[in-house]
């Protein structure tokens, strides 16, 4: 009996033994440091990418279905948009519709020369 308890502390002692020694957090060595830095880099750049291709392809999408309001302009500076049910919008840098109130319309200066 306290053979097979004695084995079976053993072996319990070893399996936890090891678990531990698993779970033991890594240390991140200059290498590493810069990997990870490379990799948010990447991921950052990766969606300025991705916000800047959504944006021109729904103003070029806008500006051949819809109405661009000349002398008129977002809250932002860029293009005013009317479609076909008299809805007006711009496109933000995001390439997401934004509604426009009629009090958030402004005019647009002219230069003069």
């Amino acid at each position: 009996m306290k053979k097979k308890f004695a084995i079976g502390l053993l072996t319990f002692a070893l399996f936890g033994g090891l678990t531990l020694s698993v779970n033991a957090q890594e240390k991140k060595t200059e290498v590493g440091k810069a990997l990870d830095q490379t990799g948010k880099a990447i991921g950052k750049g990766a969606k300025s990418v991705g916000n800047k291709t959504a944006e021109v392809a729904v103003k070029g999408g806008s500006k051949v279905v819809d109405k661009t309001w000349k002398g008129k302009m977002a809250p932002d500076g860029s293009d005013v948009y009317i479609n076909s049910k008299n809805e007006k919008y711009y496109v933000n840098s995001k390439g997401a519709k934004i509604w426009l109130k009629p009090s958030e319309i402004k005019t647009r200066v002219e230069k003069k020369n």
